[in-house]
């Protein structure tokens, strides 16, 4: 279907069923972060029930164990680092937003490898939505096991611009924003969501997603899809559509 919408005077069109989706599959085989387990789904089993078709029950009736910070695609918002009662799903005021995915190069800063002022300079951050695809960038994404690798991070530099720009909407292919140990500073956490001074509550983090190398950096459509838990944070799936202008 041909969906048509306008913005700063333009219009555009898009396709709904040529959706990308950035998400990474909860599963037990996919990516680990801050030491999780693996995630567990496992048949209900109790002396009047058992919930495996395979073993001889009526339905497929199964409980699911995971954390969504350390298990796949999430969303986050600022109440991850406050203390109050604000679930993530309250923090999206639409499900469709303007976004510019980028592909930027790691630097290599005291033995870290990060995401730096540096690596974002030429590109357009006055957007909605920024989706940032580190490079290298490969399938192994899906899969990985972060835990203890000290994985690369955005720089209170990169994070200040991001911030500056006005983006409401960052997305990452990374455990986190942050360095993995950092004595529980989380500065770049607090820098986006301007914590203690003011929290802003409608602004979200999304991390753990894959870009697949063959979708081109560029002007989206973003639908961005939170799992309604009333938490900090619940699985996720970003999808981007193509934009053409009419």
């Amino acid at each position: 279907m041909k969906l048509t919408l306008e913005k700063d005077g333009r219009r555009y069109s898009f396709q709904t069923e040529k959706g990308m989706d950035l998400s990474i599959s909860m599963n037990p085989k996919g990516p680990r972060a801050w030491y999780v387990e693996p995630m567990r789904i496992e048949p209900v089993r109790t002396e009047q029930f058992l919930g495996s078709v395979a073993e001889g029950g009526d339905v497929n009736f199964r409980d699911v164990y995971f954390n969504p910070h350390g298990h796949g695609t999430h969303t986050e918002n600022v109440v991850h680092i406050v203390d109050t009662d604000f679930p993530v799903i309250n923090s999206i005021s639409s499900s469709h937003f303007f976004a510019n995915l980028i592909s930027v190069e790691l630097k290599n800063q005291s033995n870290d490898w990060v995401v730096s002022e540096e690596s974002l300079a030429g590109f357009d951050l006055n957007v909605e939505a920024l989706i940032i695809r580190t490079k290298p960038n490969d399938h192994s994404k899906i899969q990985r096991q972060y835990s203890g690798t000290n994985f690369p991070y955005l720089t209170i530099g990169a994070m200040q611009r991001i911030v500056d720009a006005g983006v409401q909407h960052l997305l990452i292919d990374l455990p986190s924003v942050d360095r993995e140990e950092d004595g529980g500073a989380l500065v770049a956490h607090h820098l986006f969501w301007n914590v203690p001074a003011e929290p802003n509550f409608q602004k979200t983090i999304t991390e753990l997603i894959y870009v697949p190398n063959e979708i081109a950096d560029g002007i989206y459509l973003l639908n961005l899809q939170v799992s309604n838990f009333a938490n900090d944070a619940a699985p996720s799936r970003p999808m981007l559509f193509d934009l053409e202008e009419e």
